[in-house]
């Protein structure tokens, strides 16, 4: 694979040679990726793959119109086609006057943060596979535990450059290994349930033994089997900080510089307000050592920091890349995301909700009913009004205590709402790209099954 210089010298040059064919702007993206993983099932392999890739994104600009074009062949000669083409269709496309390049005062320069994102390693078919098998047997060894779906093993080594006509070019490295099982439990009278439990970490000596992924994958399977039912009403609702996080994601929808300037967001005059209870912080942080979604810069080749999206509960800002900024009279901040072909969008780094003050202990203990939910089900979320309705499944709350399965049940409420009865615990754990606590959200409307 390439190295990131290489990367960024392979940006750099495609952005040359389309200046050069008579595009006023441009921008390019280069990405890599290798990529080997196995699955197991019952002991057996069930699959192994293998996947290399290379991936040319060029973006250019004639006056206001725009055209975005990619290619998987590095020949010379498909590279001059694809500029040719590139300017070719800009020159016929609409025009865009909010469209165009970052302010280049506002590029990133000078040596970029260590992250540490790239441990070098590599490993062999054999080990992924080991690590599967014994993530499954030690699912499969959980009492109660029925049937598999396997187990499965990842290692990765991505390459990303970019670079602009007006003064940047960059490139790093990341790797991610991963580890995953799946497993059923109970039987036909009962009913059969399923969970699972996986972990990514960008250096293999982070990563979490195959041995207590597979346990915990067994046994929250067992403690699903015969669930119950919910008496139908309002209640609170505690989330497991597995889809707890799913709640940021709707925030961050709602806060992208495109649904504001489109006015498509119920947090549309938000700005500057209180949208979260008083002591609720909300943190993106591009600069995480080894994180999941760590950055040295944007996708615009703007530089990243962190940011308090949320403080104290009031709303800070919105996320902006440069041409939404334009559209809205206002500075781009840094979180742009780009993939090879089409415009940038905006994305969050390593985003994460500040840990309360409550244990979850005391979080859960003055519920008299309610449910501890574990598991979200479809995407019945309206990000114009913030209505929201999921189906779900976890376990009743009773007298402080969580108690037994329950399934079958939607909760419905609205995410202004939400936010506002939200309460964190004092839990939270960097597992993922986006981790918050354990969280308890008083009122919600649960519809039983």
């Amino acid at each position: 694979m390439l190295t990131p210089d290489q990367a960024r010298d392979r940006a750099a040059d495609i952005v040359s040679r389309a200046v050069r064919a008579g595009a006023d702007a441009a921008d390019a993206v280069f990405a890599a990726d290798a990529s080997t993983d196995v699955g197991v099932r019952l002991g057996a392999l069930e699959d192994l793959g293998r996947s290399e890739s290379e991936e040319l994104g060029l973006r250019v600009f004639v006056g206001h119109r725009s055209a975005s074009v990619s290619t998987s062949d590095p020949s010379a000669e498909a590279l001059g086609a694809l500029v040719e083409r590139a300017v070719a269709m800009a020159r016929e496309a609409p025009e865009d006057r909010w469209a165009g390049l970052a302010p280049q005062e506002r590029l990133m320069h000078g040596v970029p943060p260590l992250l540490d994102l790239d441990d070098g390693g590599d490993v062999s078919p054999a080990d992924l596979r080991a690590w599967a098998e014994q993530a499954e047997d030690a699912a499969r060894s959980v009492a109660g535990v029925s049937n598999s779906e396997g187990g499965g093993a990842a290692a990765s080594r991505s390459v990303w450059g970019l670079a602009t006509s007006h003064g940047f070019a960059g490139a790093y490295a990341t790797t991610t290994y991963s580890l995953s099982a799946s497993v059923l439990a109970g039987d036909v009278a009962s009913g059969m349930q399923r969970d699972y439990a996986h972990h990514a970490a960008r250096k293999r000596a982070h990563l979490e033994t195959p041995e207590s992924i597979g346990r915990r994958a067994g046994e929250r399977a067992v403690t699903r089997i015969n669930p119950g039912r919910l008496a139908s009403g309002a209640m609170p609702v505690v989330l497991d900080p597995r889809v707890g996080s799913s709640l940021l994601g709707h925030l961050t929808g709602a806060i992208s510089g495109q649904a504001i300037a489109r006015r498509t967001s119920f947090l549309l005059d938000a700005l500057g307000t209180r949208v979260f209870a008083d002591g609720v912080t909300i943190c993106d942080d591009p600069h995480r050592p080894h994180g999941l979604r760590s950055r040295p810069f944007d996708g615009e080749g703007l530089p990243v920091s962190p940011t308090a999206i949320i403080a104290d509960g009031m709303l800070e800002t919105w996320l902006l890349d440069s041409a939404s900024a334009r559209q809205l009279g206002l500075e781009p901040t840094g979180h742009a995301a780009r993939g090879v072909g089409g415009s940038p969008g905006v994305s969050p780094s390593n985003l994460y909700m500040q840990a309360g003050v409550i244990p979850v202990e005391t979080l859960v203990g003055d519920i008299a009913d309610g449910v501890y939910i574990t598991e979200l089900i479809g995407q019945g979320v309206n990000s114009v009004t913030g209505d929201y309705s999921r189906g779900a499944s976890g376990f009743r709350i009773v007298d402080g205590a969580i108690a037994g399965p329950v399934a079958e049940f939607t909760i419905a409420g609205n995410l202004k709402d939400m936010f506002l009865n939200l309460t964190p615990a004092s839990d939270l754990e960097f597992r993922y790209g986006i981790n918050v606590p354990t969280l308890r959200i008083d009122g919600m409307t649960i519809a039983s099954g």
